[in-house]
């Protein structure tokens, strides 16, 4: 295991290093530069050259890419050009806010599939199945950001059950820290359960009709829902984890426009903000936080299926 988590580290290295540096090359070719928007439309050619050099925006391309992966190397982030503050201590302001918004949106999502996916494939065709399956394709059809201003207009606007902006740190109250948080992770969610639900419930369905340990199981009088949770579920819940781990770059996509509709203070709230600004160690800081937690988002896949199935080993030589 060891030896497979050392192997899955060293690969990680080329991974972020490939997402630094074209993020570092697309940049820095936008229109503009730090020095510009710092100083605004009115700034003269001379204010802008003087501010460049400052902030060291002259220097050549890749001696700025080395400049910034020292710094890295070094256990830094770099500083930010706008603020001068340290990128390491913004993000990791930032960071506990967009945790919880992905974990309760996962959380919500997982909670709802996993039972309605298991209700659909007990009986495919029927009733229940057919209103899931409806329900699941309306729910994927509905753009995030869309079923975010929904959200907020009817239940901030017109119900005014909830805030529409902020955040407010579960420290200061779990409940009211939910409130906040609650419609930023549905907007999250609610695509996500419908995919989780259609994924798993056709796996279950292949499982209980072309497995023959399925069949082996009936003939031994277990029951219907023994059938399913306790030996279907289990394998088809493989198939759930690699399709949560191969998804959740995008699901740290769509939570950077979630922050920004509902005034989160989170990584993708200050990334987006850092691209205004040309903010180019503040933009590398956060993509190379996410690739980091896209990477240890399948590691943890690959942990769970040893863990759920003791057959599964790591660090041989086949491996």
């Amino acid at each position: 295991m060891l030896r497979f988590l050392g192997r899955r580290l060293l690969l990680a290295i080329p991974v972020l290093w490939g997402v630094t540096f074209l993020t570092f090359l697309v940049i820095n070719h936008l229109p503009g530069n730090a020095a510009q928007e710092l100083l605004g439309i009115n700034a003269t050619p001379q204010q802008v050259h003087e501010l460049s050099v400052q902030l060291g925006l002259d220097k050549p391309l890749l001696t700025r890419y080395v400049n910034w992966l020292h710094d890295l190397v070094t256990g830094s982030l770099g500083h930010s050009l706008a603020s001068g503050q340290s990128v390491t201590s913004i993000l990791g302001a930032d960071l506990p806010v967009t945790f919880e918004l992905v974990a309760f949106a996962l959380l919500i999502a997982l909670v709802f599939a996993v039972p309605t996916a298991l209700l659909s494939a007990r009986r495919p065709g029927g009733v229940f199945d057919r209103v899931a399956m409806v329900f699941s394709m309306a729910g994927l059809s509905i753009a995030n950001y869309v079923l975010a201003l929904i959200l907020v207009y009817v239940f901030a606007v017109k119900l005014n059950w909830l805030p529409a902006l902020g955040w407010v740190p579960p420290d200061h109250g779990f409940g009211t820290n939910i409130k906040y948080l609650i419609m930023p992770a549905v907007s999250i969610a609610l695509s996500l359960l419908c995919f989780y639900t259609r994924q798993l419930r056709a796996d279950l369905i292949q499982q209980l009709h072309g497995e023959d340990y399925v069949t082996t199981a009936r003939a031994k009088g277990a029951g219907a829902w023994r059938v399913i949770t306790r030996h279907a579920l289990r394998n088809s819940v493989f198939g759930l984890i690699t399709t949560v781990a191969l998804n959740f770059g995008t699901l740290l996509g769509v939570t950077v426009i979630i922050e920004e509709i509902f005034g989160l203070p989170g990584i993708g709230h200050e990334l987006l903000s850092a691209i205004n600004q040309r903010d180019v160690p503040v933009v590398e800081g956060a993509v190379f936080v996410f690739a980091l937690m896209v990477i240890l988002a399948n590691l943890i896949a690959d942990l769970l299926y040893a863990a759920l199935d003791p057959r599964v080993k790591y660090g041989s030589a086949t491996n």
